[in-house]
């Protein structure tokens, strides 16, 4: 599998930037070949090794299937759709519930056991197992969401192809990510983090940690089991002082075997709506 990585790769970075040749007939295999992996979950926008390595090649590849797909007539059923990219299908066969209208492009992966309400995820997206993708969330280009993610109604997960080195949205293992959320610009939520409704994160957001005598401030890293609120503080313009929008980390969520527990036990004590 290396080797069929690295001659994808190379094939990827040598058209780059040829656009007179994206016709060539060995380019095409190539990218729907790793639209095709990205699809079945054998490669991934992302992999982790001691940090977080970005596989640019990939994002450049869905940007060429972009350019070589024709756009065209998509129907299923009595829906119709006039687009580029297919839908995914066959859910039955890897064991995923997907309630009527929820959409899922051709190049997203989805797992095993995995719960679409009506929702939308986009290509070059990976959604763990046994996650819930609630009504009305958006999972944008490359997101990457892990293992028993709630993602609840009306969030919305930004995307992310150009730059190409870019981070895409990570949310960790067993996260739990309320209503109307919207964590955008590579913003990383890690394991086991749950954000209160109306949490909104960009890569500018000040993320403030009042668990202390004195605030820690930081920005575009939600750090492992933090119970996150939306705040404000107070900042200075020319025309006076307004309030800036923020993220209050006021706890931390125990570690616990049982996560359903452990979240409504933290719902329940910081009194935070989902």
């Amino acid at each position: 599998m290396k080797k069929i990585i690295y001659n994808f790769k190379k094939t990827i970075e040598s058209y780059w930037n040829m656009n007179s040749n994206l016709n060539h007939c060995d380019l095409k295999f190539n990218v729907k070949k790793i639209i095709y992996y990205l699809d079945k979950g054998k490669i991934r926008v992302i992999f982790f090794s001691k940090k977080i390595i970005v596989n640019e090649w990939i994002k450049k590849a869905i940007l060429i299937y972009f350019k070589i797909k024709k756009i065209k007539l998509i129907e299923f059923g009595s829906f119709k759709f006039y687009d580029k990219i297919p839908l995914k299908k066959n859910y039955n066969k890897i064991n995923v519930r997907v309630v009527p209208t929820a959409i899922a492009r051709y190049g997203s992966y989805i797992s095993k056991n995995v719960i679409l309400m009506p929702s939308y995820v986009n290509i070059g997206a990976f959604i763990g197992k046994e996650s819930m993708i609630d009504t009305w969330a958006t999972i944008g280009s490359c997101a990457q969401i892990g293992d028993r993610v709630h993602i609840s109604g009306g969030v919305g997960i930004g995307g992310v192809l150009e730059p190409l080195q870019s981070y895409p949205v990570i949310i960790g293992n067993n996260a739990f990510i309320g209503s109307r959320c919207i964590i955008v610009e590579g913003v990383i939520v890690e394991d086991e983090a749950v954000l209160g409704a109306n949490v909104v994160l960009t890569s500018s957001t000040k993320i403030i940690d009042v668990t202390n005598d004195k605030p820690l401030i930081s920005k575009g890293l939600i750090p492992k089991r933090s119970v996150v609120i939306p705040g404000s503080y107070s900042k200075k313009f020319k025309s006076g002082t307004y309030y800036v929008p923020c993220a209050l980390i006021i706890g931390k969520r125990k570690k616990s075997t049982d996560k359903k527990t452990s979240l409504n036990n933290v719902l329940r004590k910081y009194n935070i709506s989902a």
